[in-house]
């Protein structure tokens, strides 16, 4: 992948990153209403008000640039530039207390991810990665790790088995059937350890735009693939269903897994 993003984006996507983090440090572990969305899903003031100042500082920096984000729309999706945000992915464990949720921040062009911010304002982890330069964890250079025995020797990820629908379960069960040890929960926060050689391989369905874009430049800027389940890019076009793995032959037999 080629260098498509400058250092100014890069710049401003850690300040977005460390404006949400204000945000979502005041209200971990605090008293506040949960509130369900159309598909069911929770939300909290603390999802609202993270993306609302990612937005007003966008807004004022880069008024021209899309935005597309999970609690308050999208804008001007056919600029070049479109910031794609998640303020909580994982809002499940935020509400729950667990530190292992994070905030996405991602930056497409001409719909294709180039920069992904994976940022856990509590535990203080944060990934950043940039199309043609390695993928970085608090600022260190990280590497996803080897695995020579492919699928059958991998540490497994998945947010959760009931995230499936329909014939995904089906697909999923026959990868689950076939790793070493499989380790549930974490959303975004399993990509980003991935990234840093802890999992060999996540699998996932269902996700929407702001729950991956961010996550393709950090794994891939770390050695890793990150595809569809079709072994295809993953961009703003793409149906959720995903697939990360550290290395070639784990990424292969995953697919072939899925296929049947």
């Amino acid at each position: 992948m080629t260098e498509t993003c400058p250092a100014h984006l890069v710049a401003l996507a850690q300040r977005l990153a460390d404006s949400s983090a204000s945000v979502i440090r005041r209200y971990f572990r605090t008293p506040f209403s949960i509130d369900d969305k159309a598909d069911a899903s929770p939300v909290t003031i603390a999802d609202r008000e993270a993306e609302r100042i990612i937005r007003t500082i966008i807004e004022a920096q880069r008024p021209d640039d899309g935005i597309y984000g999970e609690e308050h729309g999208t804008k001007n999706l056919d600029a070049e530039w479109v910031w794609v945000i998640d303020p909580i992915d994982g809002t499940k464990s935020f509400i729950a207390g667990r530190p292992i949720f994070g905030t996405l921040i991602a930056l497409l062009r001409h719909g294709r991810p180039v920069l992904g911010v994976i940022d856990q304002p509590i535990v203080g982890d944060r990934w950043v990665g940039v199309a043609g330069r390695p993928t970085t964890h608090n600022g260190q250079t990280v590497r996803v790790r080897p695995c020579p025995g492919g699928l059958a020797a991998s540490m497994f990820g998945t947010t959760s088995p009931d995230l499936f629908p329909g014939g995904d379960y089906e697909a999923y069960r026959r990868v689950a059937a076939q790793v070493k040890t499989s380790a549930y929960g974490g959303d975004c926060y399993t990509y980003g350890l991935l990234a840093s050689g802890y999992y060999d391989l996540v699998v996932e369905s269902g996700l929407k735009l702001y729950d991956f874009a961010a996550l393709v430049p950090v794994v891939t800027g770390a050695g890793g693939l990150m595809t569809d389940w079709q072994g295809n890019p993953l961009d703003a076009n793409s149906t959720g269903q995903v697939v990360a793995a550290g290395d070639p032959r784990t990424h292969r037999e995953a697919l072939a897994a899925l296929a049947g």
